[in-house]
């Protein structure tokens, strides 16, 4: 199910069909992909992994409002699938409860960096949810992704500095836009 389009990119929830849980596998056992994601299950190191990851994204979706969730980024032109975007609820310092913060967030394939791809997809997040109603979103990132820095930036959000109101109280580069 097609979520929302951009220029060059269609956003769509995730699929159990063997190319997509192929390219979860191969994005997320990336160490280049996974170092700044502070999640047990990362990398992922088998095909079992890949179908549980989107199993779990699929029950995280349907946990969140409608207009919220953690989909797939593909090209329009050759239907490449090259990453994730996310529109969701933060979740508190306990992990277990969602807070109202919502937040923008991508992976990208190392073979889809650099083309614009994550500030594109992120853009239309935001503009979806700004649409939604939603005053602010939030960029979360490790203290040394760079790249994700650089994105947030490009997206026009304002550095708030370090938080650790999400995440299991990680501490997080946070980045914020409001909506005009």
């Amino acid at each position: 199910m097609t979520i929302y389009e951009t220029e060059r990119l269609l956003v769509r929830d995730w699929t159990q069909e063997p190319d997509d849980l192929a390219r979860v596998l191969d994005t997320y056992s990336r160490p280049e992909v996974v170092r700044f994601l502070n999640a047990p299950m990362f990398p992922l190191r088998d095909p079992a992994g890949a179908d549980e990851l989107v199993r779990r994204w699929h029950a995280r979706n349907a946990q969140f409002a409608a207009g919220y969730g953690i989909w797939a980024v593909q090209r329009r032109d050759d239907g490449r699938v090259v990453g994730t975007v996310m529109l969701k609820p933060l979740p508190g310092p306990d992990e277990r409860e969602l807070t109202e913060d919502i937040e923008v967030g991508w992976h990208l394939h190392p073979d889809s960096w650099g083309h614009g791809y994550a500030s594109e997809a992120a853009r239309g997040a935001v503009e979806r949810g700004f649409a939604l109603g939603v005053p602010e979103i939030y960029a979360v990132v490790a203290p040394g992704n760079e790249a994700s820095m650089s994105v947030a930036r490009r997206l026009g959000m304002t550095f708030v500095g370090r938080r650790t109101d999400w995440y299991g109280g990680e501490e997080l580069e946070t980045f914020r836009l409001s909506r005009a």
